[in-house]
């Protein structure tokens, strides 16, 4: 995006969560994560998303800045559309509240108990120290009335992965059968692979279009297999959103500076400024300089909001200010006295946007720009720059290793999915386009192939997103001491598809909500709608990229299913369908039930 600015994620709070942060943001953009009704294809174990933002109407507190009682407040999570808390989601999961006006069961907060203020620049997403929904050591996973069905569900996996073993050492004399996936995966540059992604991850400062064309260039130079291309693509994506995040947060920091230092020097010039006896002519006078605002603390919202209050056709108390000193006229005692009250306010407020979130002298800006605080950055399980995020206190081994082992495990139990039930119906399809099969003759096998993969890519959609926001993620949280876990929201709660986007990815998210929607807004001045579409038109594009490293074809049944949520979108905000949470959660999972397999079929078959 062009510049950015007059982004966040809002917040606002009462009664018993006042003081905690929320997220209403009109455009509430999800993930880089195939989260169309038609949500994902072969390659979803590992996405990292491309989710879609909320399409509907808005309030005027969608732009709210966020308040917060201190550095560890912590994150108000989605309640169910009857006021109570989902069992199975950790209370710090920093999801976002959905539209008052989308729900009228839920109680709209009194303007008493809300307070009301405009957005900063960059006074958005705060990170607090929490843990993800199935993590072991969130208590109120623990004690979820739902804890048995989570452990009916892994002792089902289990079994079924030991009759997809016994019938492959029945047929083939091996438990992993014909064993083609492993093949493809393991046959060569593997080496290659590992080399290049750790390159690409050390070259995050490189024009950012040459920097995922290299990457996408590289899989067609190589002709990597699928699972290669997607997991380095992937990666690439990741990476390139990180390093967007990183630069346009400190471009946006070193504009904050240099005013900083414009008004430290006009204020020394002014303190040299002799002042007159007799009142002075020089424009502007003092009763027309607004100082309403010094009797408050000097803050980095205080003053955007200051300077959003002035209108166009005015010029800002602090440009005609400085456009007096740089006059030379004459000034009178009082104009000296309040020019350095002003300018004093506005030097406090421009500090308190450099030190940001930091707690440190050392962090804020610009001691952050430094190989070590970018590098760090690079490695942790986030995708927006901050300039300090929440910490663990030690790293827990045993922690770790549970984690990396329930990698593995997973993985393992997807090749054996896919395996058993993917790849021969796979193969069959590419075996019938070699044969020369004419296209209606294929497409009246559309039908069979859909039956025939529904369920197993439905079993991979849900392993490959526990696979990676629970294990993965969670395991590069706990190697990098980075507290914050909230990778994810109770999903499988939703009645709607913007729901989903906001709760399925919830770090790309918050980057598509702070440098896609808002910096639309701000940059590109178009409305809210507006930025809606942008957002969720750059999602499909993104995992429209993604189908063609992997088919080598160029269809767009993706791009088209994912546009096609925002009407559903509409839908589901309809009086057939907004108090319905019953038939909405079922009208989702019908849509990731057949997304996965319908999209397969149509990129093989077409």
């Amino acid at each position: 995006m062009a510049r950015e600015s007059g982004w966040s994620a809002n917040a606002a709070g009462s009664g018993p969560t006042a003081g905690m942060i929320t997220e209403t943001a009109p455009g509430d953009s999800g993930s880089f994560g195939l989260s169309t009704p038609a949500a994902a294809t072969v390659p979803h174990s590992l996405r990292p998303g491309l989710d879609t933002p909320d399409s509907g109407t808005t309030s005027d507190g969608d732009h709210d800045d966020v308040s917060h009682s201190s550095p560890d407040a912590f994150v108000v999570r989605r309640r169910k559309a009857n006021g109570a808390d989902d069992p199975l989601c950790p209370s710090t999961c920093t999801t976002p509240d959905p539209d008052p006006d989308a729900d009228p069961n839920r109680a709209k907060p009194s303007s008493s108990s809300v307070p009301r203020r405009r957005k900063g620049k960059f006074a958005d997403l705060v990170f607090t120290h929490n843990f993800s929904a199935f993590d072991r050591q969130n208590p109120r996973a623990a004690d979820s009335p739902f804890h048995g069905f989570f452990t009916l569900f892994w002792m089902g996996v289990f079994l079924f992965v030991v009759r997809i073993a016994a019938d492959n050492w029945r047929r083939h004399g091996s438990v992993l059968g014909t064993n083609e996936i492993m093949r493809v995966m393991f046959q060569r540059d593997v080496l290659v692979l590992l080399l290049a992604d750790g390159v690409m991850c050390g070259l995050t400062g490189v024009w950012q279009t040459a920097f995922i064309g290299g990457v996408v260039g590289l899989t067609l130079l190589r002709d990597w297999p699928w699972t290669h291309t997607v997991f380095f693509v992937l990666h690439g994506l990741v990476m390139l959103m990180k390093q967007h995040s990183y630069a346009f947060y400190n471009g946006h920091l070193s504009t904050v500076y240099r005013q900083r230092e414009q008004l430290l020097a006009k204020l020394k010039l002014l303190e040299g400024i002799s002042p007159v006896s007799s009142p002075s002519k020089t424009a502007p006078p003092v009763c027309d300089i607004n100082t309403s605002h010094l009797a408050k603390v000097p803050s980095a919202k205080g003053y955007e909001q200051r300077r959003r209050s002035v209108s166009d056709e005015k010029a800002p108390d602090i440009d005609r200010i400085v456009a007096a000193i740089d006059s030379g006229e004459p000034l009178d005692q009082e104009q000296v006295h309040v020019f350095e009250r002003v300018l004093k306010w506005e030097v406090d407020a421009l500090s308190d946007e450099l030190r940001g979130k930091s707690t440190k002298p050392g962090r804020e800006y610009p001691n952050n720009l430094t190989l070590r605080n970018h590098y760090e950055y690079i490695v942790l399980p986030t995708v927006v720059y901050e300039l300090e995020y929440p910490r663990s206190e030690s790293i827990n081994w045993y922690y770790a290793a549970e984690k990396a082992a329930a990698c593995f495990g997973v993985i393992f139990v997807m090749i054996m999915i896919s395996q058993a039930f993917i790849y021969p119906v796979v193969m069959d399809t590419v075996r019938m386009k070699e044969a020369g099969v004419p296209l209606a003759d294929r497409f009246r096998q559309f039908p069979w192939m859909l039956l025939d993969l529904i369920f197993p890519f439905m079993m991979e959609y849900l392993l490959s997103w526990y696979l990676i926001w629970e294990t993965i993620l969670n395991f590069l949280a706990e190697l990098t001491y980075f507290a914050d876990r909230s990778f994810y929201d109770a999903w499988w709660n939703c009645v709607s598809w913007d729901q989903f986007a906001r709760d399925w990815n919830r770090p790309v998210h918050n980057f598509l909500l702070r440098h896609v929607y808002h910096s639309s807004i701000s940059a590109m001045k178009v409305d809210k709608h507006t930025a809606t579409l942008i957002t969720f038109f750059l999602s499909a594009c993104v995992h429209e990229l993604v189908m063609w490293c992997i088919f080598k074809k160029l269809r767009g049944y993706l791009l088209f299913l994912q546009m096609c949520q925002l009407p559903l979108v509409k839908l589901s905000r309809t009086k057939w369908l907004r108090n319905r949470e019953n038939l909405g959660n079922v009208l989702f999972w019908l849509g990731i039930f057949t997304g996965p397999s319908v999209l397969c079929s149509l990129y093989l078959i077409l």
